[in-house]
This record gives structure tokens, sequence and C-alpha cells, in this order.
């Protein structure tokens, strides 16, 4: 599997993962929607890690130079 984040985009991913997966996660009155948030900051956490986003190959996003 190729890379297809760039640097900024993974340091981003992180930083929002950190901020979602910490205290400071927003919180809502729907159990669901905490769920979600919970869910994305997984799935950034990870991406941010390994440099591919499906969403980015599914829509042929180009954001790193060197793909």
């Amino acid at each position: 599997m190729k890379q297809n984040l760039g640097k900024l985009d993974r340091i981003f991913r992180f930083v929002l993962a950190i901020w979602w997966l910490g205290p400071w996660a927003p919180q809502f009155r729907i159990p669901w929607l905490n769920l979600i948030v919970f869910i994305v900051g997984w799935v950034a956490l990870i991406e941010s890690f390994i440099g591919w986003c499906w969403l980015h190959d599914l829509f042929k996003i180009k954001i790193n130079k060197n793909v």
C-alpha cells in the first residue's frame, strides 16, 4: 500500500486524533454521535501513522508529491 498523505496532512490528522480521543473531545447529548467522534478519532490516528487514506484512493486525490 502506497502512502497518499502528505506530511502536513498526517500531522493534522494526528493532532485531530489526540484532540478527539483525549479529554478535550466534544461531548454531545446523543450517545451515537459521541461514538462517531470516537471512531473518527481512531481512524485519523491510524491514518496519520500509516500515511494512507481510503477516501483519497476512492476519489483519486493526490496530496503526497511522491506518489
